[in-house]
């Protein structure tokens, strides 16, 4: 069985390692982001109606600064970062799966004030008519160089997992600066935007039914029963 190879940043690496393992799969985890905390300043308790989370590095890292808005209900972008808030104390009222411009359309008519916790590297959203958003940056991801195992583990057929386009675009870029060889390698991307990152001469790139764990781990099982074969390109 090819390797899966989990290059997200811990402790999300550790638990899709966990999963993958789980699957019957054969992971390796290699986090190729550090994720740290970025001083912020809350704003007063009042100011907004609701918060909007992208990330659980959001919650993870956000600080003391957390307490002044934890009392707002929040719109989640998945299970993964619902399951942190609500195990910080935020109640989660709202998340979806297809990204978190999606999550903008299931909003509360009497929500119309909100609180993006977002990290330094975010997609650009649009608020639904007469809906307000502040943002405030409460992490950074920071991309970290392939460590020689992973590139050794690299110059043979491997899967790799991509969850974010941050994730993608630095793992194309480490691949030419260590001259492998795009065409050994196939991609399981947790969303469309993800795997256009990742750009083109893959062996193969596919994308996962729905933004969860469970779905790309459920992707990655059917391409290594299916070894070059073309699962969702």
């Amino acid at each position: 069985m090819v390797p899966l190879v989990v290059i997200r940043p811990e402790p999300g690496c550790a638990a899709t390692v966990s999963a993958a393992r789980d699957a019957g799969l054969d992971p390796q985890g290699f986090p190729l982001f550090a994720v740290t905390p970025r001083s912020w300043s809350a704003p007063p308790p009042d100011a907004h109606d609701a918060l909007l989370l992208g990330s659980a590095n959001a919650i993870r890292h956000a600080g003391p600064g957390l307490a002044a808005v934890r009392h707002l209900p929040a719109y989640a972008v998945g299970d993964a970062t619902a399951d942190v808030a609500r195990a910080s104390g935020i109640t989660v009222i709202g998340q979806g799966q297809g990204g978190l411009q999606s999550v903008l359309g299931q909003l509360d008519p009497t929500h119309r004030r909100l609180l993006r916790l977002a990290g330094e590297e975010r997609i650009a959203l649009t608020p639904p008519a007469g809906v307000t958003m502040a943002e405030r940056v409460v992490y950074a991801s920071r991309a970290q160089p392939m460590p020689p195992e992973l590139v050794k583990l690299l110059g043979e057929p491997a899967l790799v997992a991509l969850h974010s386009a941050e994730a993608a675009h630095h793992f194309a870029a480490e691949c030419v600066r260590n001259g492998l060889r795009r065409a050994r390698l196939r991609l399981c991307a947790l969303g469309p935007r993800i795997a256009a990152a990742a750009g083109d001469g893959w062996g193969e790139v596919a994308v996962a039914a729905d933004t969860s764990d469970r779905a790309l781990l459920a992707l990655a099982r059917q391409m290594c029963q299916d070894p070059w074969g073309k699962t969702n390109s």
